[in-house]
């Protein structure tokens, strides 16, 4: 489909930086959107309360300032992700925030957001619900989301288990809004696949914590550039929904990584952070699959300007092979 209009001319490459449970701050995001991705940040990250409004004011600041001084360049719009459950006894007065700043676009997970989407439509917002199935797709189409966040296999953190070869055919047989495709894309080449598979923007995570810009553990960054997609396990225990973590920070936490127990749903705690001594995300670090492409840990604007030479080379490539 065609993208909203205010993404239209805004972006250098198709991609959403996704939300990164502490790891994402006014400077990782405002260093996307300069670069022309947008870049988001959980509102859980901004703590206490009032900082969320602290956060936007400066956000949307200094991406004026930006667009003032270079207003050929592309610099895309900010999002802010909404974590919809019910023990998050946050999200009424961030959401708040957000409609009184008027944030771009809002990212929800978890439960069909409704009342946010009518809160996000009252002031031109957009809404971009993640989901892991078709069949929470359809309930947040119900809901009259702008967009449909694809989880797919080898996402970071919590993550789905289907392939986006099939969960894209699938939602796109009822949904007519903008797909964004999540899932192990940590490349130029990457992106331009999803783009092939019937996505709109890719939806990239991992990459961006190995970042100069990124609010992480030094420790995280290069143990993201040493590991490989067999570094990646898939479990329930840290927070009740399964996700992606790296083997190592379980090792280091004192947990056996191949002998973990599960978690159900009812253990899901946003107040907390997790479910063990060991917290997800501060000590347990979640990431994709696509870590294996991780070779260093550069400027956001160095990061996305090699990932739009790897984009364009392999559209190039794709389109000199369409002969066949």
């Amino acid at each position: 489909m065609t993208l909203p209009k205010i993404l239209q001319g805004n972006l250098s490459i198709p991609v959403i930086g996704s939300p990164l449970f502490l790891v994402s701050g006014p400077e990782l995001v405002i260093a996307q959107c300069k670069a022309g991705i947008v870049g988001s940040f959980p509102a859980l990250n901004a703590r206490p309360q009032h900082v969320l409004d602290e956060w936007i004011i400066r956000i949307k600041e200094e991406l004026a300032a930006a667009k003032e001084e270079n207003p050929n360049l592309p610099i895309a719009p900010f999002a802010v992700n909404q974590i919809c459950h019910a023990s998050n006894d946050r999200l009424m007065a961030d959401m708040e925030s957000c409609v009184k700043h008027e944030v771009p676009i809002i990212i929800t997970s978890l439960r069909p957001p409704e009342e946010i989407v009518t809160a996000a439509h009252s002031y031109g917002g957009l809404v971009y619900h993640d989901v892991i199935s078709v069949k929470h797709a359809r309930k947040a189409a119900e809901q009259g989301v702008d967009g449909l966040i694809l989880v797919c296999a080898g996402a970071g953190g919590h993550a789905g288990t289907l392939s986006p070869f099939a969960l894209v055919r699938e939602v796109r047989e009822f949904f007519d809004g903008t797909i964004i495709l999540s899932g192990a894309i940590s490349s130029g080449s990457a992106v331009a696949s999803s783009l092939a598979l019937g996505a709109d923007l890719a939806y990239m995570g991992t990459r961006f914590i190995a970042t100069e810009e990124a609010n992480a553990e030094q420790t995280y960054k290069d143990m993201l550039i040493e590991s490989v997609a067999d570094d990646i396990i898939y479990s329930s225990l840290f927070t009740g929904v399964a996700g992606n973590y790296l083997k190592p920070s379980i090792a280091s936490a004192g947990l056996d990584p191949n002998n973990l127990p599960d978690a159900d749903k009812s253990s899901m705690n946003f107040g907390s952070g997790g479910n063990t001594d060991a917290k997800a995300w501060k000590d347990i670090w979640g990431s994709g699959q696509g870590i294996g492409s991780i070779k260093n840990a550069p400027s956001v604007q160095s990061l996305v300007d090699e990932l739009k030479q790897e984009y364009q080379a392999a559209v190039a490539d794709l389109t000199e092979k369409s002969i066949y």
